[in-house]
């Protein structure tokens, strides 16, 4: 008797064990499925990606270097670009790293081949030392965003005065 218990104890262990990896079996499947179907999307964007015309910003310069100013001066810079891209080159937004620096940019579409300028503004009130700050683009380009950046040494008010900073 003992050992029918014990029979039939092992026979609905190894059925659990085999409807449970079955399940499993199908999960896995399931799973398979998904992560086809998912790559399958991806690569039909990126040949959607591929095959879209984008803008292009390339700049004369990407850095601007005022060299040494006074804390306090406000000093501008014409950062000219090109769209040498495919399709119309529009922007979206572009904003400074912090709010002593602003940039300001056409508002209308530039056609490909044509040229564009952004104006960044940089205020050095409360600004010391070494500066380097970056204006972030965004606009229809492949990588979506671009950015320049300016940088300036700014001498502290007492050093521009002439007088020794402790």
């Amino acid at each position: 008797m003992k050992k029918c218990v014990l029979m039939l104890a092992a026979v609905v262990a190894i059925s659990f064990t085999s409807c449970k990896d079955k399940a499993s079996d199908k999960a896995k499947e399931g799973d398979a499925k998904e992560m086809a179907s998912t790559d399958a999307s991806k690569t039909e964007e990126a040949a959607a990606k591929k095959d879209q015309d984008y803008a292009t910003m390339d700049f004369e310069e990407e850095m601007f270097d005022f060299g040494t100013i006074n804390e306090g001066d406000i000093v501008t810079h014409t950062f000219k670009f090109k769209n040498s891209g495919d399709a119309p080159l529009t922007i979206e937004k572009a904003k400074g790293s912090c709010g002593c620096t602003i940039p300001s940019y056409p508002k209308e579409a530039v056609a490909p081949g044509e040229t564009g300028e952004m104006i960044v503004k940089f205020n050095s009130h409360g600004k010391k030392n070494n500066q380097i700050k970056t204006v972030r683009i965004t606009a229809n380009t492949e990588k979506g965003t671009e950015m320049i950046k300016i940088k300036a040494f700014v001498n502290p008010k007492d050093a521009a005065a002439g007088n020794p900073v402790k």
